[in-house]
């Protein structure tokens, strides 16, 4: 009888190795044929299932012009998806009670325009302010051209776009609103006050570092494009090979974007905050939930991504609901709740789209 037992235990375990072996090839094939379709100079992938890391993966060039592979300890430019720190840094001081996201800005912050003295931390963190942007987006950089101090003095002698609340606009001041409350609030630069409470917390503070795409550091991918503007024209024009692309992001701007981190790390940084290891499961699903417009509407990127949390696109669905970060057309992380999944793909090409790619691959794992 116990033979018997033993010989079926052994059976069941071999084929849910199979299986899972089965299942990590396909989902790796078709992943290398979507890499192979957007031309993706390099990239690396985590697959987190239950809990556990079921795959990780590094695949092409991390820089294309002298053939250095990636490898588990590069650096991607993940721009965008730095607000995810920013959020749960919210959330951190609203557990301490030092902030409440119903209280107005201007509750925390001096010298603001008496027009955003009313605008909510809750409508800060969802993009739904009606604030003039800080970010010039035609030029690239902050407006003014003249730097951080320039740029902000200026952008609060704009005109707000709508009556907070009424719209979803995805811009910048928002966030550096959010960087200066996080260091008013804590006393703490805003970086020092990350390294503490997250990062140094699971000992990632090595593999996430902020700057501009130009910095010297190390194990650092190159970031690349295949569409350069044409100075004569100034229409944007595709070329053959990936172009380098040089990003400036200054420290005002860092709860918004600049960071650059490995995919190993923030899937560490994922882990941890799915264990409560920074704020409790209350406090994450609210950050995870999609803030409604005064009017009960819902705003956000457009398709399946209806939806926005504190820092998180929120993808609203029957089946396989998820959030999903984004950064800069070239980062992307999207967590399924429902199929206690994530999927990490952080490539080093601009407009790549790799939350499309993942969704596209996701349902081998999906429950």
């Amino acid at each position: 009888m116990y033979k018997h037992f033993w010989a079926l235990l052994a059976i069941l375990v071999v084929s849910s190795v199979s299986i899972a072996q089965e299942k990590k090839e396909k989902f790796l094939n078709e992943l290398k044929q979507e890499i192979q379709i957007e031309k993706i100079p390099g990239c690396g992938v985590v697959v987190i299932k239950n809990g556990q890391t079921v795959l990780s993966e590094y695949i092409g060039l991390a820089d294309y012009a002298f053939s250095v592979p990636v490898d588990s300890n590069t650096i991607f430019s993940i721009n965008s998806l730095s607000k995810i720190f920013a959020g749960t840094a919210i959330m951190q001081l609203v557990e301490d009670g030092e902030v409440k996201l119903s209280s107005p800005i201007s509750d925390y912050l001096d010298d603001l325009p008496n027009e955003w003295n009313g605008i909510t931390i809750r409508q800060l963190l969802s993009h739904t302010s009606g604030l003039p942007d800080i970010e010039d987006t035609e030029n690239d950089g902050l407006i003014g051209g003249k730097g951080e101090k320039f740029a902000w003095e200026k952008v609060k002698n704009e005109s707000v776009r709508f009556k907070a609340g009424e719209s979803f606009d995805y811009i910048q001041t928002n966030y550096v609103l959010i960087l200066k409350l996080i260091e008013k609030v804590s006393g703490m630069a805003y970086l020092e006050f990350l390294k503490t409470n997250q990062f140094d917390k699971i000992g990632i503070d090595e593999e996430i570092v902020f700057g501009s795409s130009f910095d010297s550091v190390p194990n650092k991918s190159s970031t690349y494009c295949y569409y350069v503007k044409n100075k004569q024209t100034g229409e944007y024009e595709k070329g053959e090979k990936p172009w380098e692309v040089s990003e400036e992001f200054l420290p005002l701007v860092w709860a918004d974007a600049g960071a650059f981190a490995t995919t190993d790390a923030l899937a560490k940084w994922i882990k941890a905050l799915e264990n409560d290891e920074f704020i409790s499961s209350k406090s994450r699903e609210e950050m995870w939930t999609a803030v409604p417009l005064n009017d009960g509407q819902y705003g956000g990127f457009g398709g399946a991504f209806n939806g926005y949390g504190y820092g998180w696109p929120v993808v609203m669905r029957e089946n396989h609901p998820a959030v999903s970060p984004i950064g800069g057309g070239r980062a992307a992380l999207i967590i399924y709740p429902d199929d206690n999944l994530t999927i990490i793909l952080l490539t080093n090409l601009t407009g790549s789209s790799p939350q499309d790619i993942i969704e596209k691959v996701a349902h081998h794992y999906w429950e």
